[in-house]
């Protein structure tokens, strides 16, 4: 039972502390849709979407509006179109049209964003995959809301370090094909290594080959709840510290499992998981940074850092998994630069480095998100970022990502402004030795010993 202390709790959460639901994300299985004649496929695929989530948008705003609830976003993933554009697609400029089908059904539906212009090479590429990764700069320079996403490793198979290789290249095509934007194209790619199959948050959502026919994926986010939380117990032991913690996941949590079962129920889609993660906005009071400060920090990035986002990380995820039988995606801390206000202020006070922050992503829920890097930074070296983040990721058995803007024509100490929940960011310096010799060599990383456990 929920007694009426705990609902003006949460009333006070929603309209003091900037506690959401920030995404609503229907996984759609696109598998049905598959033909050897592309025109035919991009019909299938229209008409699947939009049968699927014609109701999406409208029953989210219902529901917002019947609980008090925000929800920020709504949005589609889609099985990865490496896969089913294999037996129709013969060129880069065929999976480009895909793209454009895709970015016309998630404007016709009205949703934010759609994921699944997706590549799943951990151990090697097809054709397809090759093809689609090689179309990612036109694919994103021409559609709104298309996100792509590559799996490059994973603990169980390694790295494929001729994706990776490849990938440099990309990001920087990317990057200049959306230069007018400030490469904006970027914001909406990210590199992975043991990638979830359920994840509801972008640029890294799709629709994983194990999951239904449809599904219902739930974000939800409260940073600013938790720092609330922790202002009251200031300078008490870990052991309270953590206890706060645990206890803010929970009712976070419960709010996201109310919204899950309420959408489900009315759109006839299954829920599949909660991803209970504290994803920031660039709103001051709605960040993680200001919570590694709140335990105790002047600056995120400031020895004890790792520390306390270790704690952080862990705490959200044991009170959140008591709040719902189906947590899934990534759930925990993410620590992206431009969507968070304290890690802006960190970043320019000199406290917040590139390195730091990789330090940080070994203990955090993603990887180096949403970091504005130097607009002449060689393709080799945005590979040799990818490839540290991936080997944390496959070595720790955890999802890391990579998600960097080479912004054209701007350098370290100017800021880039993205807008909307993507926030605006500081250029950060790269360091500047090469690793282009390591980046050329052919073939994989092999998986770490730990892998092995047949």
């Amino acid at each position: 039972m929920i007694n009426f202390s705990e609902v003006s709790e949460t009333n006070a959460m929603i309209e003091k502390e900037n506690l959401d639901v920030r995404t609503i994300t229907m996984g759609i299985s696109l598998l049905d849709c598959i033909d050897s004649d592309l025109e035919t496929l991009k019909k299938n695929i229209y008409n699947k979407i939009y049968k699927s989530a014609k109701d999406l948008v409208r029953t989210g705003e219902e529901i917002s509006h019947d609980y008090g609830i925000p929800i920020v976003n709504k949005r589609i993933s889609v099985t990865p179109i490496a896969l089913i554009g294999g037996s129709a697609c013969r060129s880069t400029d065929d999976f480009v049209e895909l793209a454009l089908t895709l970015d016309r059904a998630a404007k016709d539906v009205g949703v934010n964003f759609l994921g699944g212009y997706s590549a799943l090479v951990s151990k090697g590429m097809t054709g397809a995959d090759r093809l689609l990764i090689e179309s990612i700069p036109d694919a994103l320079s021409r559609t709104d809301l298309v996100c792509s996403s590559v799996n490059v490793g994973s603990t169980r198979t390694g790295i494929d370090m001729d994706a990776v290789r490849l990938l440099g290249r990309v990001i920087r095509q990317t990057a200049e094909k959306t230069a007018d934007r400030d490469s904006l194209g970027c914001a909406k790619l990210v590199v992975f290594c043991n990638a979830p199959d359920d994840n509801p948050f972008m640029a890294g959502a799709f629709h994983g080959v194990t999951e239904a026919d449809r599904i219902l994926n739930i974000g939800v986010s409260g940073p600013g709840v938790v720092k609330k939380a922790l202002e009251s117990v200031h300078g008490e032991s870990f052991e309270v510290l953590c206890e706060t913690v645990k206890k803010t996941a929970f009712k976070v949590t419960r709010v996201g499992q109310l919204v899950a079962r309420e959408a489900s129920e009315r759109l006839g889609v299954p829920f599949g998981i909660i991803d209970l993660s504290l994803a920031p906005t660039p709103a001051i009071g709605d960040s993680v940074a200001d919570i590694l400060c709140e335990m105790g920090l002047e600056y995120a990035g400031a020895p004890g850092t790792t520390a306390a986002l270790a704690l952080l990380n862990d705490q959200v995820k044991k009170g959140g998994v008591m709040a719902s039988s189906y947590v899934g995606g990534l759930s925990g801390a993410f620590i992206p630069v431009s969507e968070d206000q304290g890690m802006i202020d960190a970043v320019k006070a000199g406290a917040l480095s590139l390195e730091k922050l990789e330090a940080m992503t070994c203990v955090c829920s993603v990887g180096l998100d949403m970091i504005a890097i130097p607009g002449d930074t060689s393709a080799s070296t945005i590979s040799g970022i990818i490839a540290d983040e991936m080997a944390i990721g496959m070595v720790n058995q955890k999802t890391t990502a990579v998600r960097v803007i080479p912004v054209i024509g701007k350098g370290v100490g100017e800021q880039v402004e993205f807008g909307g929940l993507l926030g605006y960011a500081p250029i950060m310096s790269v360091n500047p030795f090469s690793c282009e010799e390591f980046i050329k060599r052919k073939g994989r990383i092999p998986a770490p010993i730990h892998s092995f456990k047949n």
